[in-house]
């Protein structure tokens, strides 16, 4: 090979070994871009993903729903902003995209919401529900779908949904035997109720004449729907009062601090009222004992709906296991008899203390949102504003704190074997009136 045509081989070479590299770096460069692309694609599609230059995963976060029925009233005012606080509360405020909706009374309107839920693509929902059995079909389309569904304080049969509640720690049985005891057995009551066909509302009644039907002596002479409202409830035991102004004794769930203003407005002397854990009703029970008023402050915690949630993400989470978590869980019954009641110095349940003074919070304000085991990231603004404890982290739940509540058909589970004693007293708070 010549001179010339070596110089012209090696330079043919040169330049294919340049267009190479070219390629090759055009290649890479227009992958490279093609992955920059379509991470800030996602990560602008993505609630929650992480996003720039680091190369880091893109994480989405939880749709949760939380799905009101019955609303208007302190208590779900309450429950609702406790989980609200805890969404906002780290880690979850980085973890979990929380949406409200709110069906009002109306079981057709929350079957609906709840599918509109479904679609939407829900990883989770958190409800108090209006009936325990007529949302049956949605839930289960809910389960089908893997949308993992939390009951918090009213409960459902569908055996895929999770209840968190009360219900099953004896409000009904026990306030209605304090009652009977102060009462020696005999007497004219009022019966307020809640929202009808609900299932808070079912057992309480329920627990509630399994006492009064062993006592002849006891007679219900009013009996009514008031919604766990104050206002609902003063206007239907004036109402009551006027047909029966010989009461002796009045039952009630939440709304109950209604009941004492009735009282008070018809000028009627004081008698025996329990209820639930309204701040007013609790203030009353201590500001009037002097006048004859004597009663107990159970039922209902709003902190209910935080447990519920914290349990939920942590099994969204993984920190839980299904095999950890049983489908019906029991919160635990407060119990404050009128002579205990103590007036909080500050903004916490502390040294005892178990109601606030007239110009903390409202008289409706429900009292028992703290709970230092189950939700201790929980404060007052929280229950009353939604917005999270200033430097508080979600502490995990105390697994030993899960317990399982008894399985009562119709209730919270349907092809179940219920406990022989559907409506047992808590010995440990109040004892049988012997006859």
């Amino acid at each position: 090979m010549s001179i010339k045509a070596r110089k012209l081989f090696v330079l043919s070479m040169i330049m294919l070994i340049v267009l190479f590299i070219t390629a090759c770096g055009n290649s890479s460069g227009s992958s490279n871009g093609g992955s920059s692309s379509g991470g800030s694609s996602q990560s602008g599609g993505a609630a929650g993903s992480d996003s720039g230059g680091s190369g880091s995963e893109t994480k989405k976060k939880f749709k949760v729903y939380l799905s009101l029925s019955y609303s208007g009233n302190a208590w779900q005012n309450e429950a609702a902003n406790i989980v609200e606080a805890l969404a906002k509360t780290p880690p979850y405020d980085e973890m979990v995209e929380l949406k409200k909706v709110i069906s009002g009374a109306d079981v057709q309107k929350q079957i609906s919401d709840y599918q509109s839920m479904i679609a939407d693509g829900a990883d989770a929902i958190i409800s108090f529900p209006i009936s325990p059995t007529a949302l049956d079909s949605v839930i289960t389309q809910a389960c089908e779908q893997g949308v993992l569904m939390f009951m918090y304080d009213a409960t459902v049969t569908n055996e895929c949904a999770y209840n968190v509640s009360y219900i099953t720690a004896g409000q009904g049985q026990n306030t209605a035997q304090w009652l009977v005891n102060q009462l020696q057995g005999k007497g004219k009551i009022f019966m307020s109720r809640g929202v009808s066909g609900n299932a808070v509302d079912i057992m309480q009644y329920e627990g509630a004449m399994s006492v009064f039907n062993r006592y002849p002596g006891i007679e219900v002479v009013a009996e009514y729907y008031s919604d766990w409202d104050d206002v609902k409830t003063k206007t239907n035991t004036l109402k009551a009062l006027a047909a029966h102004p010989d009461v002796d004794g009045i039952w009630a769930e939440a709304g109950e601090y209604g009941a004492i203003q009735a009282l008070q407005q018809t000028g009627h002397k004081m008698i025996p009222v329990t209820g639930e854990n309204s701040n007013g009703f609790r203030l009353a029970l201590k500001n009037y004992a002097n006048e004859g008023l004597t009663g107990v402050s159970g039922g209902s915690p709003p902190a209910t709906s935080g447990f519920a949630f914290k349990i939920m993400m942590e099994m969204l989470t993984g920190q839980l296991s299904k095999d950890e978590v049983p489908h019906n869980i029991e919160y635990p019954l407060p119990w404050v008899p009128y002579d205990q009641v103590t007036v909080c110095e500050g903004s916490m349940f502390e040294n005892g203390c178990n109601a606030f003074p007239e110009d903390k919070v409202q008289t409706s304000f429900v009292t028992e949102v703290f709970n230092k085991d189950l939700v201790p990231e929980i404060s007052l603004e929280s229950a009353l504003e939604g917005k999270p404890t200033p430097g508080m982290t979600i502490q995990p739940i105390p697994k030993e704190m899960i317990k399982q509540a008894p399985d009562i058909p119709g209730i919270n589970c349907t092809n179940c074997n219920p406990p022989e004693d559907l409506y047992p007293l808590n010995l440990e708070l109040v004892r049988p009136f012997d006859q």
